[in-house]
């Protein structure tokens, strides 16, 4: 078997390993550290794919593959490229992390109680999902992404059935409803213009068609993407929803989902509507993203609140780039997707661990943390002053290049972006540095509600009605199995610091790759099918 066939059989595997995990460990719902083993198993050996996916897209460009035999354009193809890998390998690693994370978590607040047995495959189908998403070669498949996406993200949230998180529950499907029904509006319009659902075959179908067919149905799919990646002005479900979950929940929403609504847009902007008629819509949207969201920020008092409204505004950014057009600007929004996935999601982990230290995450009752946990300290700095885009950080790496793409750009609009983004990097900056001044710096006597202490934690548990209401007894542990996973998600920010200029050249070379959009179409029209793999057919 060639090289080619040998990666090809692999494309499928991030989608179907964690599938079969989750059949897996929902079976030995009653063995919870089997359950443990086999997911973190599953996704250790879903990043090793991923990996191996990303070498071979970068070394020999994009492959495809026809599942279940049907011939192209027709059935389902899945597609690694430059960007989709890209997507999978830092997705694995966050997927990984937090599952760790959840296990530590699940180890403390486990001594007693059983863990929720559900947890675990929910989490991994929600890991298929995502895998999906980023390799869908098709439209509708991308759609059935999306709703595995949403199927295990609402039992993921509602996890312990409490009322605020059953309310944030009710309106994260509700607005993901309405995604799902837009989404299969711009799906019905594209395919009674194109009479095909494939994305390589739609992209030159859509090139025939009239401009205003064409703006129409890219703006009813961008508002559907745009709900999901929390775009202004469709945003204010997110700072509702995601803080109520528990720590590993949160940051695995906060730092991967939206960025599959990210990837969406990127991904039909570039390939399906490639002549930027709707760009300026795009960077309008993105600007007043980045203001919004870090207005929001900067009025909270609950550091996952605030969070929730950085990770709003810095969506801004990479829509932004999105928004120019150019290869620098597809390149700084690429280069950014990646860092913000990791900066973000070792944040939350980090509030986790607060919650943990301190019992709460309001900063009217933190104070001292530098103190009491130097290395918490570290933990939180780190990541804060990144995401601030401070150098030599990779947000201000990702920043500058987003930046050298407007001053490139040139127009009006672009000088307007690069203005709103130095106000938002700057308003960033102003919200991290006020957490740590007043939730590390301070002492907790000097804090408001100083001598309270929440008395609900953060529980992955079943069978366990009366522990919300008891006081923490862990208050001021933190389990090696939480601390070791932020520490590596951590290290990895700043490996992206260390390594900055071959993952922006990756990055260069992927939005190269999204320009010219003949390889990617040439590699899914001549995709071979899974039936002729098993033959042991060449390409």
């Amino acid at each position: 078997m060639s090289d080619h066939t040998i990666i090809t059989t692999l494309i499928p595997l991030p989608v179907l390993l964690p599938f079969l995990g989750a059949a897996v460990t929902m079976a030995a719902g009653r063995w919870p550290r089997f359950q443990q083993i086999t997911s973190i198993t599953v996704l250790t050996a879903v990043l090793g794919v991923a990996a191996t996916l990303l070498v071979f897209a970068d070394r020999h460009g994009p492959v495809a593959l026809q599942v279940g035999g049907w011939a192209t354009p027709i059935g389902i193809t899945l597609v690694s490229d430059r960007l989709s890998a890209l997507m999978l390998v830092v997705a694995s690693v966050v997927l990984l992390t937090v599952m760790v994370y959840a296990v530590g978590q699940g180890i403390r607040d486990g001594d007693e109680h059983q863990p929720v047995s559900i947890f675990q495959p929910s989490y991994l189908v929600m890991a298929a999902g995502v895998a999906n998403a980023f390799l869908a070669g098709d439209l509708f498949n991308l759609y059935v992404g999306f709703e595995v996406l949403l199927a295990a993200s609402f039992v993921l949230l509602t996890l312990g059935a409490s009322s605020d998180r059953v309310s944030a529950g009710v309106t994260y499907v509700m607005v993901s409803m309405l995604s799902s029904i837009v989404f299969l509006a711009g799906i019905a319009y594209a395919y009674a213009a194109t009479g095909t659902l494939n994305l390589a075959q739609m992209s030159e179908r859509l090139a025939e068609l009239p401009t205003g067919t064409r703006s129409m149905i890219f703006a009813v799919l961008l508002v559907a993407f745009g709900i999901k990646a929390a775009v202004f002005p469709l945003y204010n479900w997110l700072p509702d929803s995601y803080p109520t979950a528990p720590a590993p929940i949160t940051a695995v929403f906060a730092g991967l989902l939206t960025k599959v609504g990210v990837y969406a847009i990127i991904r039909a902007h570039t390939l399906l509507f490639p002549g930027g008629e709707l760009d300026a819509v795009l960077m309008i949207a993105g600007l007043a993203t980045m203001l919004f969201g870090i207005f929001g920020a900067i009025a909270q008092s609950d550091i996952k609140r605030m969070l929730s409204f950085t990770l709003v505004s810095h969506i801004g950014y990479m829509i932004f780039g999105v928004g120019l057009g150019s290869a620098i600007g597809l390149t700084g929004a690429i280069y950014y997707v990646a860092h913000h996935i990791v900066v973000q999601t070792a944040l939350f982990l980090v509030v986790g661990l607060i919650e943990r230290q301190a019992g709460s995450a309001s900063l009217l009752r933190l104070g001292g943390l530098a103190a009491t946990s130097p290395v918490l300290a570290m933990l939180y700095l780190v990541p804060a002053l990144n995401l601030g885009g401070i150098p030599p950080f990779s947000g201000f790496i990702g920043k500058v290049t987003l930046l050298e793409a407007g001053a490139d750009d040139g127009s009006v609009l672009a000088w307007v972006l690069v203005a709103g983004a130095v106000i938002t990097s700057l308003l960033t900056l102003y919200a991290v540095v006020r957490v740590w001044t007043k939730a590390f710096w301070r002492s907790r006597a000097d804090a408001p509600e100083g001598h309270l202490v929440s008395a609900r934690p953060q529980v992955l548990l079943d069978d366990a009605p009366d522990v919300a209401l008891a006081e923490r007894a862990d208050v001021g542990r933190m389990p090696v199995l939480m601390l070791l996973p932020t520490v590596a998600l951590v290290g990895v920010s700043l490996a992206m610091t260390v390594f900055a200029g071959p993952l922006v050249g990756y990055s260069e070379r992927a939005a190269e790759n999204l320009i010219d959009r003949e390889g990617y179409i040439e590699a899914v029209l001549d995709a071979p099918d899974a039936d002729h793999l098993d033959q042991g057919g060449e390409r």
